[in-house]
């Protein structure tokens, strides 16, 4: 491959759909495949001014509100439509506002749950359906949060909904193999745009994370390569831990540091 990128993970002539692709992580996920050689399409509620690119391509763009099973459909079908397969499909949207749980309204949890669980089932569907008919098959990455086994305050709706993502991906990945694999993603702290408002340049998570410093977006892009690559051929209802390892405990920083 011209670009110098390992034959394993070389996408070119392979079609790759990422929801909320248009920004933070999913947009650097996009970026990725593309470089790799990949066709992708993203997909988001609003049109950005410009779609990600990269390698001198730019990714398709649809819009849809993907917690509308109906909407989810059809735009998993056109996104087929335009690359003319479907090989790889990142489930990355999601996200939540912190908010407590003594007072959170039903309507609010209800859009997480929409927008964490059910969104990613949604994409999921019609996308294996494609999936098995293709003599290769395709593999689906569902992109998960630290929160779903370690929740915090103000994060019960979410937490809730990516623990159940998590279990979800293990019941997909028995029913849908050989032909789709299908795997998740424990996503820890990450340095976005939107997290630098909360979190600064992330230096104060120096020394509470082993590996001594925040995730970026690329690190959760590498590893969507890697999972949908040939290097992963035999994985399937994995959760792979992309945290940093995690935090040390308290009692462990108080004595330590």
């Amino acid at each position: 491959m011209s670009s110098g990128v390992n034959a394993a993970v070389d996408f070119t002539g392979r079609a790759v759909l990422v929801t909320g692709g248009t920004k933070g992580i999913g947009a650097v996920i996009a970026k990725a495949f593309l470089q790799a050689g990949a066709e992708v399409t993203v997909c988001a509620r609003n049109e950005p001014p410009e779609p990600p690119s990269a390698a001198g391509r730019k990714a398709h763009f649809l819009a849809a509100d993907i917690r509308d099973a109906a909407q989810a459909a059809a735009m998993v079908e056109r996104a087929a439509e335009l690359m003319g397969r479907l090989d790889v499909v990142v489930n990355n949207a999601g996200g939540s506002p912190d908010a407590e749980a003594a007072t959170v309204s039903p309507r609010f949890v209800e859009r997480i749950v929409q927008l964490n669980l059910l969104a990613p089932f949604y994409v999921a569907q019609p996308a294996n359906k494609i999936m098995q008919s293709q003599e290769d098959g395709g593999c689906i990455i569902n992109i998960g949060s630290v929160s779903g086994i370690d929740p915090q305050p103000g994060t019960a709706a979410y937490s809730a909904a990516k623990a159940g993502l998590r279990t979800f991906t293990q019941a997909l990945a028995l029913e849908w193999a050989p032909k789709v694999r299908v795997n998740h993603i424990t996503v820890g702290l990450v340095l976005t745009e939107a997290a630098a408002s909360y979190y600064g340049d992330g230096s104060a998570f120096n020394k509470i994370i082993p590996m001594g410093r925040m995730g970026t977006p690329q690190d959760v892009a590498d590893t969507c390569l890697y999972l949908a690559s040939d290097l992963a051929r035999y994985v399937t209802g994995a959760d792979l831990p992309v945290h940093g390892g995690g935090e040390y405990p308290a009692r462990w920083l108080i004595t330590h540091r």
